[in-house]
């Protein structure tokens, strides 16, 4: 992997890049006082609730709450990684995306054309295996197999699938003109060599299903016959654009017609894809010939909160079952999840819903058995706790998985179940452990809160004026924060933070702000701050922003006292802290 994109020349593109241009090219925005608006792209509204700021170069929607600056915007309409994003926003402005020292070398220019080149090639023949299902003299034929399976004009047109013809040299001739183009056919392993040097097609009178990566494009290439002559799916192999362990069939496409996915559901085959979205069930993926990997559930649970897997309730689909399960657990994390739906015996997917309907099967995945259930139905089914032997081996197996768990509930949770097995002193054991273990945590810190009545605290606000107007740092030099960084007041350090990055950058806009904290711990707080309008434009913030910092200054001290208050009930205080008690209970008593 190349290294890491330097956070000096993010800071630059973002200063260069402006919001309400990026956005109006892709959501055509209004002006609207001194912001733009439009119907949000990310929901679905009659009336616009979707403001872009271009003087805080920051976008908000008032009524999803999607918020963020450029390369956010980026990455939720386009569907982009962050990387890609940064890439793609540097394209429009025509400059190189350079890299720091570490890991792969970054691509030269020389191969990143060569790649670009390699996927105007797939995606030419694509349009190929298309035109062929329309015009070629078995075009008939296939069409027929494909009305035979229920799928209907509309969607063979909507996934791209075509046809590869019967010859044995039809791409071959069509794309590998001269050496150079054989030479990148054989890289993409849309022909193969033998060992004569003979060359052919490697997809031959297969139905074709294009497969595209999280950007869209076609990576590569699964094929089905329409008879049983030969493997049912045949898939590119292995290539430097394809690797089946990262991609999965109709992710791209689940991204694009579901700007929220509630969930996703993996099933066998590309068919089982097509035709559930024919039933508008349009969140199925499929995993490549393989089975479901580490990088594939990675993929799914950036996308959707819940997995779905979609199994034959025989053997061998509950060991992949159970294969998904090992590789799903490093990622569940507390609001994500996992289920498991099994079919009945000569059933799949597309069978099914043509059965039952599109309302009965999705009321069958409302009712997949859950991930908890699965692991200790599995574990009973190959270990018996009746006995000693038995529920030791169970649980040498069920401990090593649940602690791979990243969300404390859920491991927990898991755990107490296990203990459940082994009957209640066990139950009392882990409670007693967990007491433990709870008790071992450090305290939280005091959390020194205003009167309800008034809705910003001075902590709040100046982290709201300091986002956007970062030269309040460096214009207030008395506002001096080095003394409150060992204050029990929460979101401190986020303060101190956030002032010295706006010292150093008094001219950057909120959108640098956020993109500078973008990995920032509690970044999530700034952008929930930027929701609301908090001062009129006309404020003059600068007075408002010194009185905040004099109200921070009493907390510290109330805070203080409340600490050497509560010291004198359990020890005796130091002759330095009873002056210091004496002088605080003075200020404010």
């Amino acid at each position: 992997m190349a290294g890491r994109i330097p956070r000096d020349f993010i800071d630059d593109l973002i200063a260069r890049s402006d919001i309400v241009d990026i956005i109006d090219a892709r959501v055509k925005l209004k002006k609207a006082g001194k912001n733009h608006q439009a119907c949000c792209p990310f929901h679905n509204e009659k009336s616009p609730s979707f403001s872009v700021s271009q003087e805080k170069q920051f976008y908000y929607c008032f009524g999803c709450g999607a918020k963020g600056n450029v390369i956010s915007f980026l990455m939720e309409f386009d569907r982009l990684e962050f990387p890609e994003a940064v890439e793609e926003l540097a394209k429009t402005y025509g400059v190189d995306v350079p890299r720091e020292k570490g890991g792969a070398p970054a691509p030269t220019p020389q191969q990143k054309s060569q790649r670009e080149q390699d996927y105007q090639l797939m995606e030419s023949v694509t349009r190929y295996f298309q035109h062929q299902l329309k015009h070629h003299a078995q075009a008939p034929e296939v069409i027929e197999y494909l009305k035979g399976r229920g799928l209907s004009g509309d969607v063979v047109k909507a996934w791209d699938m075509g046809f590869a013809p019967p010859e044995w040299d039809s791409v071959l001739k069509t794309f590998g003109t001269d050496e150079h183009k054989q030479s990148r056919l054989l890289e993409l392993k849309l022909i193969s060599e033998n060992d004569n040097k003979r060359r052919f097609d490697f997809f031959r009178n297969r139905v074709m299903f294009p497969i595209r990566d999280k950007r869209g494009r076609v990576v590569g290439f699964g094929g089905r016959v329409m008879q049983d002559d030969g493997p049912k799916y045949l898939n590119s192999p292995e290539t430097p654009i394809f690797h089946k362990g990262f991609e999965l069939f109709g992710l791209y496409q689940a991204r694009q017609n579901n700007r929220k996915l509630d969930r996703l559901l993996v099933v066998e085959g590309y068919m089982d894809v097509v035709a559930l979205s024919q039933f508008e069930i349009d969140y199925a993926v499929a995993a490549l010939g393989t089975a479901t990997t580490p990088d594939h559930i990675q993929a799914m649970f950036k996308s959707t909160p819940e997995i779905v897997c979609c199994y034959d309730g025989d053997r061998a689909g509950r060991e992949a079952a159970w294969r998904a399960l090992e590789n799903a657990l490093p990622f569940l994390k507390d609001g994500v999840g996992m289920k498991f739906l099994f079919l009945p015996d000569g059933e799949d997917p597309d069978t099914m819903v043509r059965k039952i309907g599109k309302e009965a099967f999705e009321n069958l995945l409302s009712k997949a058995v859950p991930l908890s259930k699965f692991f200790f139905d599995n574990l009973l089914q190959r270990h018996s706790i009746a006995s000693n032997e038995g529920k030791a081996a169970l649980k040498a197996e069920a401990v090593p998985l649940i602690e791979k768990i990243q969300g404390d509930n859920q491991r927990d949770l898991l755990m107490f179940d296990l203990s459940k097995l082994f009957g209640e002193e066990a139950k009392e054991t882990l409670a007693r452990d967990m007491k433990d273990a709870n008790s071992r945590k450090a305290p939280r810190k005091m959390d020194y809160q205003l009167p309800q009545k008034i809705k910003q605290s001075p902590l709040r606000m100046m982290l709201r004026l300091l986002m956007d107007s970062p030269s309040l740092a460096s214009d207030c030099p008395n506002v001096k924060l080095a003394p409150l960084k060992n204050t029990a007041i929460s979101g401190i350090p986020l303060l101190i933070d956030l002032h010295s990055y706006c010292y150093a950058n008094p001219k950057a806009s909120t959108g640098m702000v956020l993109e500078a904290f973008r990995e920032h711990p509690n970044s999530r707080h700034l952008a929930q701050l930027l929701e609301s309008d908090v001062v009129s434009s006309d404020t003059n913030v600068k007075p408002l922003y010194v009185d905040c910092f004099k109200n921070l200054i009493k907390w510290h001290f109330r805070a203080r006292l409340d600490e050497l208050e509560a010291k004198t009930k359990f020890s005796e205080l130091t002759e330095q802290e009873q002056q210091e008690l004496n002088l605080l209970m003075r200020k404010l008593h």
